[in-house]
């Protein structure tokens, strides 16, 4: 940031909503005209073209108020052929955060936490180092946490040795001087909710948060939902090329429960229709009060050098091309996505959850949705085939000789050149594995001619060329990468140098292959 014999049919009618739902106190407006139904109807046909194309998720588009469209696409569990819908539960990722910023702020407008208090200040024996990271810099990931501090998501960990293990770690850089995305730092936000409200993360969210805006199917507590109501999360397997049911985020909960390594960073579960509920509650004041929303939405530090966007309390923070003010944020476990854009000084909203990984492309369909309101002479393309099934299916169809046909066809599959350089050569490390030496090399000679700059692919050609016995082309390789080089800090110049020596050790696995190059 990875299914399908059918047990059970059990056909849920797709729902779909345009303008209004009553479900979710929106006002009935069937009247409206056909300029504003026309973004509804257009985005709602690139969504039905995607799922032939595997796309499968939820969706709600709302503009002044009103809904419309909140509809799902594609299945939610294939083995028992459950549709998604709006109301389906999908885990949204790092969207979490935004709730964690709010659990801090619902403390400090109870009066029992200041956003410039200091770890020092919650906790007992708090190394130096950390002693004065203040509130405010964890929510804007300024604290200096390092980005590698924490573990697997899945590997159940308690709150105490969590927290043990980030007070050890090693700081990135001294707090409050640069902003570096840092998961463990809202990890610490949850703990700090935990340890000031004398509740548990998930019982504070729910009762101070979650039901006071109406939400009853968001939280961690899988006791809210019945499995039938959960998407199953779903990846392209290079082993077996073919898709795979992931399952479950909650299938991966040992326990029963999220590990304190995706606690407030991630993982919460949430729907479509929930999401809206939030918007709204937060654009009236239900759960906050507008000065403290106000702190949430603030842009306080700038996440790149050109200051295109910045990060607020768990929000990230843009502007429009209209040079209106938008409020989002994206998460991912691999599996899941979540994108939650709101243009809040436009009042137009755009939700998006999937349930399939699909590479890089659902990154970009939230903001080319918003952009199809916004412009009506706007189109985007359906989600396209996952690149990876793409290429095996080429390999399939294809004898090695036609290798360089592949990248026309990927362009004009995915309606741009390939640009995820780990996709050919992760393939052509599987046809490696299994034992298709033609294939595996045409793909990583494909590779490094689409990206030539890349030091780390030629090493990885080289490898492969040198485990298939094409010696000449392996030496060649080597002594690419080593020439792209970047300095000291190479990551792939040991590997080279090793494959180099190994190239006059005749002896060595790998070399007894008689050279077609």
């Amino acid at each position: 940031m990875k299914r399908c014999l059918t047990i059970q049919l059990c056909w849920v009618p797709l729902l779909t909503i345009f303008f209004a739902t009553p479900s979710i106190g929106a006002e009935d407006t069937g009247n409206e005209s056909d300029a504003t139904t026309a973004p509804a109807a257009r985005i709602d046909s690139i969504l039905e073209r995607s799922v032939a194309n595997g796309f499968a998720g939820s969706v709600l588009v709302a503009r002044d108020g009103k809904i419309l469209l909140a509809k799902g696409y594609g299945l939610a569990d294939r083995s028992l052929g459950i549709p998604v819908t709006p109301a389906t539960v999908s885990n949204i990722g790092s969207v979490t955060k935004q709730f964690t910023a709010a659990a801090i702020l619902k403390l400090v407008e109870q009066g029992k936490l200041t956003t410039a208090q200091t770890l020092g200040s919650l906790f007992d024996h708090v190394p130096g180092d950390k002693r004065d990271i203040t509130i405010h810099q964890l929510l804007t990931h300024t604290s200096g946490i390092s980005p590698e501090t924490g573990g697997p998501r899945y590997e159940t960990v308690s709150r105490s040795t969590f927290l043990r293990e980030l007070f050890a770690a090693e700081l990135e850089t001294k707090p409050g001087t640069r902003h570096e995305y840092a998961n463990a730092g809202y990890i610490l936000l949850a703990a700090i909710v935990e340890v000031v409200s004398g509740k548990d993360f998930d019982t504070f969210l729910r009762t101070n948060l979650f039901e006071p805006a109406g939400m009853t199917a968001t939280g961690y507590d899988k006791t809210l939902w019945n499995d039938r109501q959960v998407a199953h999360g779903y990846y392209f397997s290079l082993e077996d090329a073919g898709w795979k049911d992931w399952g479950m985020t909650s299938d991966h909960w040992d326990e029963g429960h999220a590990s304190w390594y995706a606690i407030g960073k991630g993982d919460v579960h949430s729907t479509v229709e929930d999401l809206f509920r939030w918007h709204v509650a937060l654009q009236t004041g239900t759960v906050l009060p507008r000065e403290l929303v106000t702190q949430l939405e603030t842009p306080w530090v700038p996440e790149n050098a050109k200051g295109t966007s910045h990060y607020g309390y768990g929000w990230a923070i843009f502007q429009s091309d209209r040079g209106t003010k938008v409020v989002a944020h994206n998460g991912s476990n691999g599996l899941f996505f979540a994108d939650f854009l709101r243009f809040v000084e436009e009042d137009v909203v755009v939700i998006l959850l999937t349930n399939v990984a699909l590479a890089e492309e659902p990154a970009d369909l939230a903001w080319a949705l918003a952009k199809m309101i916004f412009d009506p002479q706007y189109e985007t393309r359906p989600i396209p085939k996952s690149s990876y099934e793409l290429v095996f299916h080429f390999v399939e169809h294809h004898q090695p000789e036609a290798a360089s046909e592949l990248p026309g066809f990927l362009a004009e599959s995915l309606g741009h050149d390939l640009d995820n350089r780990r996709v050919l050569n992760s393939i052509g490390y599987q046809l490696l594995a299994n034992e298709q030496c033609d294939w595996s090399v045409a793909l990583l000679e494909i590779n490094v001619g689409l990206f030539a700059g890349d030091g780390n692919l030629f090493d990885s050609l080289g490898e492969v060329a040198q485990k298939c016995g094409q010696r000449v082309l392996a030496r060649k390789s080597f002594e690419q990468a080593l020439s792209l080089a970047p300095g000291d800090d190479c990551g792939w110049c040991e590997s080279s140098r090793r494959g180099l020596k190994a190239l006059v050790e005749p002896d060595l696995p790998g070399n007894t292959m008689p050279d077609t190059r």
